[in-house]
């Protein structure tokens, strides 16, 4: 019997995986991107996501009628002009700074819009990031009427034990419904910023020694590895917004700028992706947004179609 019809089991998965994410890209309509050229919506959101608690929030203040836009497909397509009554950005930071994508998606993006607002997302210090991000979007010509705040459940593995942090009220729906309130009556105002804070940040960027037109703009085959215990999944090569993961007949393998936003090892079935350089507080544990669903981040991030 002939043989020249077999494939291996990574290559099915591969086969699979692409065809479940083709299906539910085509049915879900996430990246149809045209529609931001030439219509004009009551409100776009676009958002950045590693865990999913962007996205989460991004969803609650698009509401029924808004529509949420990826900033990592955007980048990927070259869709930097964006036209809408009401413009809304929601990003993490790290570090008190947006991601490096973010950064760059706004100095090159037009955004045209009655009314601009950023909700950024963090998990124990702000520091000084809304005067960062009025600083780096005002540069840009893209001027934001209302920048806050919003406290999460921090996702850093190196400080923080992912089951610890899950079980801390927050309130994040009664400061998210503040906030959705402040955007649906168009409220002009940025969250102050303490000199203290400030200072705060000050320090902890002579100590990480980090470019501030940078920010966590890191190698990932520098600062992650894969152990035995990989699977072949392939999951990480869809959730990482910058595509660094590629599954090869020698297993999975990375290259590239890394955002360090996590979804590579926050998002691995097998905990098989591990720090090279740092130690976790809790090395069993990771971290999704309960409301987000693994298939939600793939649809948001992947780099492959």
């Amino acid at each position: 019997m002939s043989t020249d019809n077999k494939i291996s089991r990574r290559d099915a998965l591969k086969r699979m995986g692409a065809a479940v994410i083709s299906g539910a890209v085509a049915s879900s309509g996430l990246l149809s991107l045209t529609s931001c050229e030439g219509k004009k919506n009551k409100r776009i959101i676009l958002y950045f996501t590693g865990t999913g608690n962007c996205l989460y929030v991004a969803r609650q203040l698009a509401g029924e009628n808004g529509e949420l836009l990826s900033i990592p497909q955007l980048v990927k397509r070259g869709k930097y002009d964006i036209e809408a009554d009401e413009i809304g950005i929601v990003y993490p930071i790290y570090g008190h700074m947006p991601p490096n994508m973010v950064r760059q998606f706004v100095q090159k993006a037009k955004l045209k819009a009655g009314y601009k607002f950023a909700v950024l997302t963090y998990g124990a210090r702000k520091c000084d990031a809304v005067e960062i991000w009025d600083r780096i979007s005002q540069n840009a010509g893209n001027r934001f009427d209302y920048i806050n705040t919003l406290i999460m459940v921090d996702n850093w593995l190196p400080n923080f034990d992912m089951n610890e942090q899950i079980k801390m009220d927050k309130h994040i729906p009664e400061n998210l419904q503040k906030i959705t309130t402040d955007i649906n009556g168009q409220r002009r105002w940025h969250e102050p910023v303490t000199e203290e804070e400030r200072q705060m940040h000050r320090d902890f960027m002579a100590r990480a020694g980090l470019n501030p037109e940078e920010g966590f703009l890191l190698k990932s085959e520098k600062s992650f590895t894969v152990t035995d215990a990989c699977i072949d999944c392939g999951i990480c090569t869809y959730v990482c917004p910058r595509g660094n993961y590629e599954l090869t007949s020698r297993g999975v393998k990375m290259s590239g700028d890394c955002e360090f936003c996590f979804a590579c090892i926050q998002n691995c079935p097998q905990k098989a992706i591990r720090f090279t350089q740092m130690t976790e507080v809790n090395p069993n544990a990771r971290y999704r947004n309960e409301h987000i669903s693994l298939m939600d981040l793939k649809l948001a991030n992947n780099q492959k179609l």
